[in-house]
């Protein structure tokens, strides 16, 4: 997956460029869906800013092999980012996550 496609699939999901963070909390990861979106004016990021990104992200979900995981999710869930509300995937990644547990994303 690149950012692109990852894109497209919020796109085609929820209609709008929302953008996307990677979270750790209690030793798990989230990527989380966040509210706000590209298309609007106060976003802070460039369009060329939030495509890269995007593109970081898909490189850490195909690292993690949890791109179907988060492409399942995506298309099944009826959960929406609204203001203050994420929409929180967990990824699993079994016995390899304490490679993953880094300070920062």
């Amino acid at each position: 997956m690149t950012g692109q496609e990852l894109h497209q699939i919020l796109l085609s999901k929820w209609g709008r460029s929302y953008d996307i963070q990677l979270r750790r909390t209690q030793g798990k990861i989230f990527v989380q869906v966040m509210w706000k979106y590209l298309e609007q004016k106060s976003f802070p990021l460039s369009e060329v800013e939030y495509l890269e990104r995007l593109d970081a992200i898909a490189h850490y979900l195909h690292g993690w092999g949890a791109v179907p995981q988060v492409q399942e999710y995506i298309e099944q869930t009826r959960e929406r980012p609204r203001l203050g509300k994420a929409v929180s995937i967990p990824i699993e990644m079994g016995e390899r996550a304490s490679e993953w547990m880094l300070d920062d994303f």
